[in-house]
């Protein structure tokens, strides 16, 4: 059985549109399924909890969505062996459908979620942090410090809907990262990664635990990142003052960031960090805490992708 979880609200509503079409080819196959639409924040995770319970072997959910609504959806699968997972396009940025190279034709889309076998198995993030009740899984990525201010305060912005009415909602993105980089504090951080090596850093300003190549709409953090090779790519940035980021984040955004020193890339399956403030963190750019301790982990192959 397909049972779909549509966010009727991604995309500023536009996901709607998409939405009818796909019940268009559904009624033609003669596809029988169930739809459940979103009705708030934190619905979809309920909503996958509850389909991801029932008493059947192929469970195949399709996310008729974007990048959020997805990591909602990882997050309330309670048995990901008895679960398959379609996607269908339909937010702002869409990094997880490009790092999945998920196709956007919509029909062909919908023609392998139902009629194929092609199984993409995907790995997933999972961070925890002091105090937290439940770890976190994250399909794009999570990290601590200046992008996760701003997708905290992006995700929080008037702005940004007014924005992406009119298709300008990186405006507003812009606009804050400007803001964020005018008033941000660096700190230190101590960083143990695999469990042997410890590395220290001055002045981190961020660093992006990365499953896929790019996050916030396409900015390619670690453009040689894999979403199946069972490791995590590390991007932070450090030893530099905050305003000497205005002169190196346009090469992050073009992906030519690598050869500048400030920039630290590397690979991990499992990290634990140590701040000496605590810095905001977030997963899929969700808010998840402001906090000084965290540990990261892959989860290799877990997210059956039907593609």
């Amino acid at each position: 059985m397909l049972y779909f979880i549509v966010n009727q609200t991604a995309k500023t509503g536009k996901s709607m549109g998409i939405w009818r079409e796909v019940r268009t080819y559904l009624k033609d196959w003669h596809v029988p399924y169930k739809a459940f639409r979103t009705q708030y924040a934190g619905h979809a995770r309920l909503l996958a909890k509850k389909i991801s319970s029932l008493p059947d072997d192929d469970i195949r959910i399709v996310v008729l969505g974007g990048d959020g609504t997805m990591n909602e959806v990882i997050n309330g699968i309670v048995d990901f062996e008895r679960v398959k997972v379609g996607l269908i396009p339909a937010g702002s940025g869409n990094d997880f459908a490009k790092g999945a190279k998920i196709t956007t034709d919509v029909e062909q889309n919908l023609r392998n979620i139902i009629f194929n076998e092609n199984v993409y198995a995907c790995d997933l993030g999972l961070v925890s942090y002091e105090g937290c009740e439940k770890p976190h899984y994250f399909a794009i990525s999570a990290g601590y410090g200046f992008d996760a201010i701003v997708c905290k305060l992006t995700n929080e912005s008037k702005l940004k809907m007014k924005l992406n009415k009119f298709g300008l909602g990186k405006m507003a993105y812009i606009l804050i990262t400007i803001k964020t980089l005018l008033s941000m504090r660096t700190c230190r951080a101590t960083v143990k990664l695999d469990g042997r090596s410890t590395v220290g850093y001055n002045q981190l300003v961020f660093s992006a635990s990365m499953n896929a190549k790019a996050e916030g709409g396409g900015v390619p953090m670690t453009p040689k990142a894999k979403m199946n090779d069972g490791k995590l790519s590390l991007c932070t940035v450090h030893d530099i003052p905050v305003w000497r980021t205005f002169f190196v984040l346009p090469f992050l955004i073009i992906g030519k960031h690598e050869k500048f020193r400030c920039f630290s890339i590397k690979e991990y399956e499992s990290m634990y960090v140590s701040l000496s403030k605590p810095m905001t963190l977030h997963a899929d750019g969700e808010f998840l805490a402001d906090t000084k301790k965290m540990r990261f982990e892959c989860m290799p192959g877990v997210l059956r992708i039907i593609k």
